[in-house]
């Protein structure tokens, strides 16, 4: 067996979201993470996007188990996916592991094996001693591990932040943090989420303040976004119901499957009648309901994504409603969120947001934070995780203010393998891959080369030009146009006359190559158009030849 340990993240470095990383030994891999990404706004038509394994592409016997930090989507979304590939076990704390088999049951993948562990727990995988450890975050039962290798101990914190006052009062093991530390660890691979941020990130008892206040002032419904999976809100949410007289509504199918999930498991202790259906929240009073709905990210298709668009099926925004955006906006979808903001002020609700308001803090850790996991655990390498380059870099710059050598933090992206022995590490050269876009049934379909025909499309539609040509080049008759995006076909005659000149000109230049013929139409159609419009829509020519 090779006497070098690799670590390959596939997902989360260099970005938000789609968490995944390879630890590698000889020919026994373990997996930690296989979440999922939301897409740009220029990623027109996307889903979701997944991490490219295509790294493990042959070596899917040596993969030994899928270890899971928690439950939030941009770290198991991927899993139904994954799993379809490979045969490996999945190791996963009780709620993490009750989300997962709904995935898995709705990803017709029922045999695969999930195998719930506890924070403290400590078993064999492969050559591999795996210890989760419980950290805090935005969701109950989230781990990080530490992972004795051949080569050395290292240790993943996932997504964690140091709250003293968490909601499920269980605050993060910091005892079985130092005794990494002080057992000696070789890397340390730590969430970068907020390296930019200074201080210490706020206590979700913040948030739970900021809704007692709230819910003690509106007069009207309030209707509060969430991420699904967000448990520890839900909680909230349902604690300030029942202590101001609201009754609870929940829109959304995740969110409602997620809730009976995290009751059956006991991790949301919610009393008999608080709970009812989003019908009868509708003929109740506004000052007695409280709705939360998916859509915290602007996702179009979610509740507060219908509801900002006038077109959900049973919910509408009224006159004096509250509504709570309670989650951070996630890089990219900005534009997103202030439009349905925006919306939904128009409706006459009254809009509140973390930027406005204590009603989300973060569940990452902040810099003070960073600096405490640095000390407690020593670890002799560094590799930030979980952010874009910007964050990771300021995560390095904090180790190395506190006493790490430059050479030994290896700042890397999604696809760039780092190897350890004993004594020294090296980053390889990056190994391609990129993104595994998801549309619809279509995984790994569509890349970006359809993704910058759509681009094209948005911004100058196209136009379609269906010719008849006799073999000498002349036209039959006039072209039958089609154009979707670009011009009305009935209000354009002067410019399609001079298209279809530009057509009589290439056919009777070119008549004699062919085979060259299609290209050049198409070429000086297309240089016809941007002169007369600046405009460059999709080009396409269809010939057909008649004999004569």
């Amino acid at each position: 067996m090779s006497s070098k340990l690799r670590i390959l993240p596939l997902g989360g470095c260099g970005e938000v979201g789609k968490n995944m990383t390879v630890i590698e030994y000889g020919n026994e891999i373990i997996l930690i993470d296989a979440g999922i990404m939301f897409p740009m706004n220029d990623m027109l038509g996307v889903d979701m996007i997944i991490p490219d394994w295509s790294y493990l592409k042959g070596k899917e016997k040596n993969i030994r188990a899928i270890l899971i930090t928690h439950g939030h989507e941009d770290h198991i979304g991927a899993i139904g996916h994954l799993m379809g590939e490979i045969d490996a076990p999945i190791y996963a704390t009780p709620l993490t592991a009750g989300f997962i088999n709904n995935k898995l049951r709705g990803d017709h993948l029922g045999k695969v094996h999930v195998e719930e562990i506890q924070a403290g727990d400590s078993f064999t995988v492969g050559s591999f001693l795996v210890e989760p450890f419980h950290v805090t975050h935005s969701i109950p039962d989230c781990v990080g591990f530490g992972i004795t290798t051949p080569v050395g101990l290292i240790v993943h914190t996932g997504d964690y932040k140091f709250d003293p006052t968490p909601v499920d009062n269980w605050p993060t093991d910091f005892d079985k943090i130092k005794e990494f530390g002080d057992r000696g660890v070789l890397c340390l691979l730590a969430d970068s989420t907020n390296a930019t941020v200074k201080g210490h990130t706020p206590s979700e008892q913040l948030v739970t303040e900021a809704f007692d206040k709230l819910f003690a002032e509106a007069e009207g419904r309030i209707i509060v976004g969430s991420f699904a999976s967000l448990i520890s809100r839900i909680w909230q949410v349902a604690e300030a119901a029942k202590k101001h007289g609201r009754r609870l509504a929940l829109a959304g199918r995740s969110m409602r499957e997620n809730v009976k999930i995290a009751q059956r498991l006991g991790y949301l202790d919610l009393p008999d009648g608080l709970l009812i259906d989003i019908k009868e929240a509708n003929s109740l009073p506004g000052h007695e309901v409280v709705i939360m709905a998916t859509g915290s990210q602007g996702e179009p298709t979610s509740v507060l994504g219908r509801l900002a668009r006038g077109r959900h099926p049973s919910l509408t925004v009224r006159e004096g409603d509250t509504v709570v955006l309670s989650s951070h906006i996630i890089p990219g979808n900005e534009e997103t969120i202030f439009r349905i903001i925006n919306n939904l002020m128009r409706m006459g609700a009254h809009v509140m947001y973390s930027e406005t308001s204590f009603v989300h803090v973060s569940g990452h850790a902040s810099q003070d934070e960073m600096k405490q996991m640095l000390e407690m655990v020593r670890p002799q390498y560094f590799v930030p995780v979980h952010g874009e380059l910007r964050q990771l870099t300021h995560h390095a710059t904090i180790a190395q203010e506190l006493g790490l050598d430059e050479e030994r933090i290896a700042i890397i992206e999604n696809g760039t393998p780092v190897e350890f022995d004993e004594e020294s590490m090296t980053v390889l050269p990056r190994l391609k891959g990129g993104y595994t876009f998801v549309q619809g049934s279509l995984v790994g379909d569509i890349g970006f080369p359809i993704i910058r025909d759509r681009e094209k499309l948005a911004q100058a539609g196209f136009l379609l030009a269906s010719i008849r040509l006799t073999r000498n080049g002349e036209l039959i008759s006039a072209p039958q146009f089609v154009s979707e995006g670009f011009i009305n076909i009935n209000k354009a005659t002067e410019l399609l006359e001079g298209v279809e000149e530009q057509i009589r000109k290439s056919a009777a230049i070119y008549k004699a190559d062919w085979k060259q013929l299609h290209s050049h139409i198409e070429g000086a159609v297309r240089r016809y158009l941007y002169n007369e419009t600046r405009l460059n829509p999709c080009i396409y020519i269809v010939i057909h030849e008649a004999l004569g």
